[in-house]
């Protein structure tokens, strides 16, 4: 008879162990407030247990082991990871396995250099790793998404996968009469058409003043070139450019040297790559700002001089 009776409680208590461990790991957890939590690289299951109940995520990491066992096989994946208040045992556990972490975003603003752009992600905490300067122009300004812990290296590589991708889209259907040789040159060119204005609109009108002076011998006389020469694009000029800055000799300073310089002066963004490609077709040879972020087109030298002395009493004012 007492034999009997140590079976059948036995029976019942293995009948009962795994209801009550799956009510467990199914029931809502102790978490109050979404959490976001970083799990490391190399981090054993068990340890993922005792710190995920150590933040309050979990009551018991021999429950959360059991579960890691039972739904993931042990196979959790690390990462940075937003637990919503009281997640269960289960949610957590397949969260992980499935690799749902958070996606964070990094935006590169059009017209950054390469190095201005470098020292963006090197100071960003969230991403691993060095990075050599990536080549100017080699790079396509937009939002990419990334993970906690991605390299630094392998989202350089996705930036720059990402221009090779646009000017293989974009230089097949190019504007037939171009003198552009190389969708390198249009990355040149584009980047100085970045640097004059931050305005959409007058990105094609300013390609085509560039053309026009390209064609009449003139040289471009951009003073986006001189500052990139005087800066080698590690940052911003820090004040007005001189008139010796101007008579400045190097490749890259447009008003004492033919032609495009010798590589771009930024990187450029989409906006800009099309509208160097696809041109407006006006006579303007000159422009000047106009004090609202825009600029004054002028077709001859007597009305860009006044259009400069409108310019400079309007700073005055």
């Amino acid at each position: 008879m007492i034999k009997f009776r140590y079976v059948a409680a036995l029976l019942v208590l293995a009948a009962f162990v795994p209801l009550a461990l799956g009510t467990a790991i199914f029931a809502p957890g102790p978490l109050e407030d979404t959490k976001t939590i970083v799990i490391p690289h190399g981090a054993h299951v068990a340890d993922i247990g005792t710190f995920l109940t150590a933040n309050g995520v979990t009551l018991n990491p021999i429950l959360f082991r059991a579960a890691a066992r039972i739904l993931a096989a042990d196979e959790l994946k690390a990462g940075e990871y937003q637990f919503a208040e009281h997640v269960s045992i289960a949610d957590a556990v397949e969260m992980m396995r499935d690799g749902h972490a958070v996606i964070r975003l990094f935006t590169m603003p059009e017209g950054l250099t390469s190095a201005e752009t470098a020292a963006l992600l090197e100071a960003n905490p969230a991403l691993s790793g060095e990075i050599t300067l990536p080549a100017e122009g080699s790079l396509l300004p937009e939002t990419y998404r990334y993970s906690y812990s991605d390299s630094r290296a392998a989202l350089v590589a996705r930036m720059q996968k990402s221009m090779q991708e646009a000017l293989a889209e974009l230089w097949p259907g190019r504007d037939p009469a171009l003198p552009l040789k190389s969708p390198a040159e249009a990355v040149i060119l584009a980047s100085i058409v970045e640097k004059e204005t931050g305005k959409k609109e007058e990105r094609p009108r300013i390609a085509g003043v560039f053309y026009n002076r390209l064609k009449v011998s003139m040289r471009l006389q951009s003073d986006p070139t001189v500052i990139y020469a005087l800066t080698n694009g590690k940052g911003p000029l820090g004040r007005e450019l001189t008139r010796d800055d101007l008579e400045r000799p190097s490749p890259y300073n447009t008003y004492t040297s033919d032609g495009l310089p010798p590589g771009p002066i930024c990187n450029p963004g989409r906006a800009s790559l099309a509208a160097v490609l696809h041109p407006e077709t006006n006579d303007f040879l000159y422009f000047v700002a106009d004090g609202t972020g825009g600029h004054v087109f002028a077709k001859d030298l007597a009305t860009h001089n006044q259009n400069v002395t409108k310019w400079i009493n309007s700073k005055k004012d």
